[in-house]
């Protein structure tokens, strides 16, 4: 089996924390996750039946086989079984929220819930596409549908340790250990599987598709889902090109952006993505180091407070995914779902997946979109018209709130009251900062260590992709 190259990639990002020294104050990598930093951003707040309650499950046997949260906990998902018409149907979703790139900021994530089971809820809501009621998930409502609990801080790739600071970066091995035990509760026998997931969990469905595909035989029906995972090589506010700077220390080669990388993924593969995705807004193109003044602040919290000429620079964005897909949509077995909204990660949450005010292209939903191209009923190549004329949004608002600090981690609470969406800023710094491989290679450009991997990762690259 070949291996992806993203496997490579994240392997070398765990090869860099385990030697990086713990005191050194690097950015931190904030969590970017649907249920951490937004709430409904909607004007109706009508009574909604409760959600079904899914406990946990701790992986069987996975601590003996070197499967462990960054602290050495077990890993754990939650899994609810499919009935009916679904019985052998299978929707393997991996939960996102961020990556560690430090020693420090990795020995603090091992006390949350992103990196210790000790931590981690021990029920969770199933909405949206993990839902098991046919008016809010009509396709998938009734399959066996698990949610992958992501405890390793790097997109459940990597095989590594800091053994000084009982770290263990072991994110390749908690995803098979993972797949493993489900083959075992019947997986193995599934006549149709998707593999989605969220954001950094959208990254880590493109990072294991081909895989997931290669563990079932040619009769079963496979197919991945990354929603909010394509994150673009982009121009910045600044003119520079803030998550290359960050990537070319590791690399020269471009391919571990997702843009690059779609066309060698050869399990059919949906985009479903905001064309002004909120995360890359906030920390790709306007982020605090190519706009030190604030001037970018207000629009890049509310696009309402956008000028003339801001909104033209997110419409370069726009037009910029559009022709990165524009290939990738020629292939027949692929989907696009691509809605000219502010948003981020649009199938977790019941109100942009399938509810009777959703998000729409061409009075589609992104549930139906999904299941029609799940079930070949139609070719889904979903492209929204551009900003402002689509109504249906449910644009993601950011209001800078009261803050808290916790050894430099950034801490995001949310009003369930509230009718717009709050993000909580540290009072040290309002960044948000990508993946701890383009971090680290930004901030070491001339480590001698650096330099190694580089040609080591290369060398692997070329000789996998013959």
């Amino acid at each position: 089996m070949r291996m992806n190259v993203f496997v490579i990639a994240a392997l070398a990002f765990v090869s860099l924390v385990s030697v990086i020294d713990g005191s050194e104050h690097q950015p931190q990598l904030s969590e970017f996750v649907n249920d951490a930093l937004f709430s409904s951003v909607s004007s109706k707040q009508p009574s909604q039946p409760q959600p079904l309650m899914v406990p946990i499950t701790v992986i069987n046997g996975a601590a003996a086989k070197g499967a462990v949260c960054l602290d050495g906990t077990s890993p754990a998902y939650h899994f609810h079984p499919g009935s009916g018409s679904g019985a052998n149907s299978w929707l393997i979703h991996l939960e996102g929220g961020g990556w560690c790139n430090t020693i420090r900021n990795c020995v603090f994530r091992k006390t949350t819930r992103r990196g210790s089971f000790k931590f981690m809820e021990k029920t969770l809501p199933f909405t949206g596409i993990l839902s098991n009621k046919p008016e809010e998930n009509p396709d998938f409502f009734n399959w066996n549908r698990v949610k992958i609990r992501y405890c390793d801080g790097a997109s459940f790739a990597g095989d590594s340790q800091n053994e000084a600071n009982q770290l263990q970066f072991r994110g390749q091995k908690i995803w098979l250990a993972a797949i493993e035990e489900l083959m075992s509760k019947g997986m193995q026998k599934a006549n149709q599987a998707l593999l989605s997931g969220c954001s950094a969990g959208g990254l880590a469905s493109i990072i294991h598709c081909d895989e997931f595909g290669s563990m079932f035989p040619k009769s079963t029906k496979v197919k991945c889902l990354s929603d909010a995972g394509f994150f673009l090589d982009a121009v910045d506010v600044s003119g520079g090109h803030t998550l290359r700077n960050m990537f070319g220390g590791v690399v020269t080669l471009q391919c571990f952006f997702p843009q690059n990388l779609i066309q060698h993924v050869q399990t059919p593969l949906f985009l479903l993505n905001a064309a002004y995705d909120a995360w890359q807004v906030q920390e790709s193109l306007a982020p605090h180091s190519a706009d030190p003044s604030g001037s970018w602040n207000d629009c890049k919290a509310n696009h309402a407070r956008c000028n003339s000429s801001q909104i033209q620079f997110f419409q370069d964005f726009r037009n910029q995914m559009l022709n990165d897909v524009k290939d990738f949509s020629r292939s027949s077995p692929t989907g696009l779902f691509i809605n000219s909204c502010f948003a981020h990660c649009q199938s977790e949450r019941q109100d942009t997946w399938f509810a009777d005010d959703s998000p729409l292209i061409n009075d589609m939903p992104v549930a139906i979109a999904v299941g029609d191209w799940f079930f070949d009923r139609k070719t889904i190549k979903a492209i929204d018209c551009a900003y402002p004329c689509d109504t249906t949004c449910h644009n993601l608002v950011f209001n800078v709130a009261r803050s808290t600090v916790v050894d430099s981690q950034y801490i995001s609470e949310s009003d369930d009251t509230s009718t717009t969406t709050t993000m909580i800023y540290s009072s040290q710094s309002s960044r948000l900062t990508f993946p701890a491989l383009y971090l680290l290679s930004a901030l070491f450009p001339t480590s001698m260590f650096l330099l190694h991997l580089r040609v080591e990762v290369l060398s692997r690259f070329f000789s996998h992709s013959t």
